[in-house]
């Protein structure tokens, strides 16, 4: 017989899957939306010769206020274990309104993340069987097809999610290692055409003190941004309060040594003159230096497979971002709809996938739209730095009372997380000094969209999280 559930009486709403994956899976997942493989192409020449060949001891020097923040992630979620993560701490210890900037920011540089790998995915796929990256007809198909994909992945499940990234990032690093490795050996060897290590390489300012440590942090801090995706998956993830923290802090150390292992590994194979020239596809142009077309489609699928990663990533991210922004009515309710078979945000998810789809589309369509892109692509970088200084101060606001009762609880949860949020400042001031006017009409066009999305929560949806009452931690000791 049907089971008849009587009238007033509602159906449990559906929710996340929680328990779903564990540590080792979400650090994967943190990893993979920093995209290593596609970061590495697009900042090994830059990074090589903003810093004078000390591209080694700068991400390195990166990695502490980087694992400050991580460890300010960890604190909270242990507070607050919601998938709005920053947005909901810094709005429950700062102040609700910077709390929704603060989950605008995050939204806004997952998402424009994704897209910067999406729009360089088919070139690499097109690549690996010869064929030319020009025709646009190609590159839409390939795009979608992969967006698509992935979205299908990311609908049907946590655990196939993070069963499809582990796969994934098994063979991307394996060939990322393995190329570092020959390539360090290449250079130790004195190959022909490599360009020979010297005492330069091990310090931050590089041969002859000849670089720029400021741009050398810019370019540090964008490559590390993403690791924070670990948090987002609080709800899912094994011993939510504890795991997903600690799965950030082993994402940003893992980053911190593939990415060291990559730059001193591969930026001396060739010339730096033929470095230079190959720019943003500086990775393909070593592997064929290495060993010709068979190795160059090598990493050309290290690539592309590291963008389908941070693609499928992307999607999970955004829609746990915009499902923990509508559960508070922040964004229209029908965000934080969940399927009941496969327990994930179908409707945050199809709205990420759909919006990813037709930008792409307009992109690789439209060229006249194209540096219009590249202006708040470039942005990435300080929308990340933006939200991680506000859930650095999040945290030294809302363990206020634990920062004065202890040395180490003020070294641990005061000086370090502001020590971290003020270098991040200074690099937004640096950074948005030299950026071009167009490039800061995209970063104040993204601040205007958010305040007025603020507004429509607000007064338009009336959102009770306008209304939470400020929260710290009670506890002395």
């Amino acid at each position: 017989m049907a089971s008849v559930v009587p009238d007033g009486v509602g159906l449990p709403a559906a929710r996340l899957e929680p328990d779903a994956i564990g540590v080792a899976q979400d650090t994967v997942i943190g990893m993979g939306n920093a995209a290593p493989g596609a970061v590495m192409g697009l900042t090994l020449a830059t990074l090589a010769a903003t810093s004078a060949y000390g591209g080694g001891p700068v991400i390195l020097l990166t990695a502490i206020p980087m694992l400050i923040i991580a460890n300010a992630y960890r604190r909270l979620n242990l507070w607050n274990a919601n998938c709005g993560a920053s947005f909901e701490w810094v709005g429950r210890a700062i102040n609700p309104y910077l709390g929704f900037i603060t989950g605008w920011l995050m939204v806004t540089g997952t998402l424009v993340g994704t897209i910067s790998g999406v729009i360089v995915l088919a070139p690499s796929i097109l690549a690996i069987f010869g064929a030319s990256a020009a025709d646009t007809l190609s590159n839409v198909v390939i795009s979608l097809l992969v967006i698509f994909v992935m979205l299908m992945i990311s609908i049907a499940g946590i655990r196939l999610t993070a069963r499809t990234q582990v796969g994934i990032a098994a063979v991307e690093y394996v060939l990322l290692i393995g190329f570092a490795i020959v390539g360090l050996i290449f250079v130790v060897g004195h190959r022909a055409g490599t360009f020979p290590i010297t005492k330069g390489w091990f310090s931050p300012y590089g041969i002859g003190g000849h670089g720029s440590l400021a741009a050398g942090f810019l370019i540090a801090v964008f490559m590390y941004t993403g690791w924070d995706g670990t948090v987002y998956l609080n709800e899912e993830t094994k011993h939510r309060r504890v795991n997903p923290g600690r799965a950030a802090m082993i994402a940003v150390a893992g980053l911190a040594i593939l990415y060291t292992l990559l730059q001193v590994g591969l930026q001396g194979v060739i010339s730096p003159a033929k470095l230079n020239k190959e720019g943003p596809v500086a990775l393909v142009g070593v592997a064929d230096a290495m060993g010709g077309s068979g190795w160059e489609k090598a990493m050309a699928l290290a690539l592309a497979l590291s963008v389908v990663a941070s693609t499928g990533t992307g999607i999970v991210c955004v829609a746990r971002l915009l499902y923990g922004m509508a559960s508070h009515r922040t964004l229209p309710g029908v965000l934080s709809i969940v399927s009941q078979r496969f327990s994930t945000p179908i409707v945050a998810s199809l709205v990420t996938g759909i919006g990813l789809t037709a930008v792409t589309i307009v992109y690789l369509a439209t060229s006249s739209v194209q540096n219009a892109f590249y202006d708040v692509i470039n942005e990435t970088g300080l929308l990340y730095a933006g939200f991680y200084v506000l859930t650095a101060l999040a945290t030294i606001v809302y363990f206020r009372r634990r920062v004065i009762s202890s040395a180490w609880n003020f070294i641990v949860l005061g000086m370090l997380p502001f020590a971290a949020a003020a270098f991040l400042v200074w690099l937004v001031v640096k950074s948005v000094q030299v950026t071009s006017n167009a490039e800061n009409i995209a970063l104040e066009l993204v601040f205007g969209v958010g305040i007025l999305l603020m507004l429509i929560a607000r007064f338009v949806l009336r959102s009770p999280f306008f209304r939470i009452a400020l929260e710290s931690d009670g506890e002395a000791r």
